[in-house]
């Protein structure tokens, strides 16, 4: 059975780290030889004990120098012989793309996981494109992340690319008994966003929307918003704008959580604002989970999901629109909301499942 490294700069709480250990948890339950690989000393104790219950080593090169650290990447991989190496992330697809020259004996698929458009515009992101020229495969989790790096270079062929979506284990996300309860005396329509604080997530203009909204409907809305706060004053600045415009009661905000299945289970719909994604964890979880979503047209959402089949679509750039979009969603029926919810669990499961997605990376390896 092939040798598989997958390689990355951490292991913390992010949707790329995720996605590659449950790549990694996959590959060793159908009987490869899995390796993870990390040059900086950050990791979720969540992941490294649940990657050690099924036996994946964990290896570091923690060196701050970077001609130091691809070196001793270099010197890694030659001595541990892989068959095929998976990279996620833009820098450490880089370090072993060059580390990787001329002594190159494995199959190198690298992960675009972001449909970030500063890489049109960023030097360094457009060089790092060009260095995907020294892998075999270039995966991403969105056709509008290829998109971004066929704007950028025509040089790489096409025969590179692949779209693979997020992989998840479809029998054990699954919704618990739930009835939507709203209408009932002095229950409020729960809108559940699990997202990192950062401006670009566009909590500003989801307070813009709301605020917009007729009094009767703030009243009816409660935002549970699940995320951590280390990146940049965006929640600061929002929160001085939710006192201004008298919402304190519609929003709460709560730090990420390993149960958040159990709090999306629990939610009417699941929202997501951002201004760009590459394939949301969030929503493809909520898409498992049954839930309706409110979401703006990024990455291949609009691909995926259509308005008011799977839920309702709307633009970031627009408090307008994404007003509209809960709006919308506060005067549907239960019935409406359920079967969004149902259609979005049968969508997932042809899309998501792990059985699909090892088989689609497991068809680069040869």
């Amino acid at each position: 059975m092939k040798k598989i490294l997958f390689f990355i700069n951490n292991l913390g709480s992010g949707g790329a780290q995720r996605q590659l250990v449950e790549l990694a948890k996959g590959y060793k339950e159908l009987g490869y030889n899995v390796k993870i690989l990390i040059y900086q000393e950050l990791w979720s104790e969540y992941y490294i004990s649940h990657i050690s219950e099924f036996g994946v080593t964990v290896d570091g090169i923690y060196e701050r120098k970077y001609i130091k650290r691809i070196w001793l990447l270099r010197k890694y991989l030659l001595k541990n012989k892989f068959d095929v190496i998976i990279s996620f992330l833009e820098t450490p697809c880089f370090y072993v793309e060059i580390a990787g020259l001329f002594i190159k004996r494995w199959k190198l698929i690298v992960g675009e996981r972001s449909a970030d458009p500063s890489k049109c515009t960023r030097l360094i992101l457009r060089i790092f494109i060009y260095f995907h020229l020294l892998s075999d495969y270039i995966v991403a989790n969105s056709q509008a992340n290829i998109d971004i790096i066929k704007s950028i270079t025509r040089v790489i062929p096409e025969k590179k690319f692949r779209v693979i979506y997020n992989m998840y284990d479809v029998n054990k996300i699954r919704r618990e008994n739930f009835e939507y309860n709203i209408w009932h005396e002095n229950n409020r329509f729960k809108l559940l966003i699990a997202s990192s604080h950062r401006y670009l997530k566009n909590l500003n203009g989801l307070v813009e929307a709301v605020n917009l909204l007729e009094e009767n409907l703030k009243q009816k809305l409660q935002i549970l918003w699940y995320g951590s706060n280390l990146f940049d004053d965006s929640l600061y600045d929002a929160k001085v704008k939710i006192t201004k415009y008298h919402l304190d009661s519609v929003f709460e905000f709560y730090e990420p959580t390993l149960d958040i299945y159990k709090y999306m289970s629990n939610a009417d719909a699941i929202g997501l604002f951002s201004f760009f994604e590459g394939l949301p964890n969030a929503i493809c979880e909520a898409m498992l989970l049954e839930k309706p979503v409110i979401v703006t047209t990024v990455s291949d959402i609009p691909i995926l999901l259509k308005d008011n089949v799977n839920g309702f679509l709307c633009n970031p750039d627009d408090p307008i629109s994404i007003a509209s979009a809960i709006r919308k969603v506060l005067h549907c029926t239960p019935e409406e909301l359920s079967l969004m919810g149902a259609n979005n669990r049968q969508l997932a499961q042809e899309i998501f499942s792990k059985e699909k997605v090892l088989s689609q990376y497991a068809e680069l390896f040869d």
